[in-house]
């Protein structure tokens, strides 16, 4: 699922291309695309964009008489740029957005249909916020007590979007690697030290994969967004040394999600037992690092 660094750069390419500009027209090619009835469609029609934001892991395009187009990506969604006369259509189009300046097209690979598309008035929009702390609008104090009050583990507190925005399984990964923490230490136990780390990696990592994937991208419309890159040190490493200490990355499955952690830097040497491998290996599952290099 696309999170802070990947809404932002959306954001910003959208800024550049459809600030000021009017909705000409908005087409539907999903029947569950969208998620609203009232306000309709249509009272977009002919308004000019006042701005481009994020919320949360929402994008939110909003329109003069405080109506908003909010977009929800979920894991499979993405964004596509077309230019004035190109009539090319992307694969799994869902939606298209046209402005003068070009077209929006709003795509998801996936038949389980969780991308959406909410058009709302600004009480609408207060109601879609799920209120979670943004870490460059708040200090460290706050930060590590919003953890501390949340009841989750580190992981589970990073990707709760009423508790943090904007953060989700991958770069949470790479934060708490950076501050040393171990996704499943529970949040209430973390000190105060411990927090100004953990509020410190999250505006390093996200500072640094916000420029690293502008940068990449430059002046075209991004197209490779993606919850993995081969330059992040955790995520997606499983088995792979960690940049950091070279001991193999760990990982645990659960729903839908993953943890990848390295038990040098974060756990203390402690391999945490992943449900379906440990029930194949019971006894033989390692505990520490060096049952798994025995």
């Amino acid at each position: 699922m696309p999170e802070y660094p990947d809404l932002e750069l959306y954001k910003s390419h959208l800024v550049r291309r459809v600030l000021n500009e009017p909705l000409v027209a908005l087409t539907l090619k999903s029947p569950f695309v969208l998620r609203t009835v009232e306000p309709a469609v249509s009272a977009l029609i002919d308004r000019p964009v006042v701005e481009v934001r994020r919320l949360a892991k929402q994008l939110v395009i909003s329109f003069d008489s405080e109506l908003h187009l909010v977009i929800h990506l979920m894991i499979s969604g993405r964004l596509h740029w077309r230019e004035p006369g190109d009539k090319k259509s992307a694969r799994n189009l869902i939606a298209e957005m046209v402005f003068a300046s070009g077209k929006v097209q709003f795509t998801e690979a996936s038949k389980k249909k969780r991308a959406s598309l909410r058009v709302v008035d600004a009480q609408g929009l207060v109601g879609l916020d799920p209120g979670g702390l943004e870490v460059f609008a708040v200090d460290a104090d706050t930060f590590t007590e919003r953890l501390q009050d949340s009841g989750h583990t580190l992981k589970r507190a990073l990707t709760d979007q009423r508790i943090v925005a904007g953060i989700g399984n991958a770069y949470s990964d790479e934060i708490l690697l950076r501050a040393k923490q171990s996704p499943f230490k529970l949040a209430a136990r973390l000190s105060a030290q411990e927090g100004e780390a953990l509020f410190d990696a999250c505006r390093s990592v996200l500072t640094q994969w916000s420029q690293r994937l502008a940068q990449e991208c430059g002046e075209a419309f991004p197209k490779k967004v993606t919850a993995f890159h081969e330059q992040m040190i955790a995520h997606g490493k499983y088995r792979q040394p960690c940049g950091v200490c070279g001991a193999p990355i760990q990982r645990i499955r659960y729903a839908e999600n993953e943890a990848n952690y390295c038990a040098g830097c974060q756990t203390d040497g402690k391999i945490f037992a992943d449900r379906s491998l440990s029930r194949l290996l019971k006894g033989n599952w390692p505990k520490r690092l060096e049952d798994l290099e025995g």
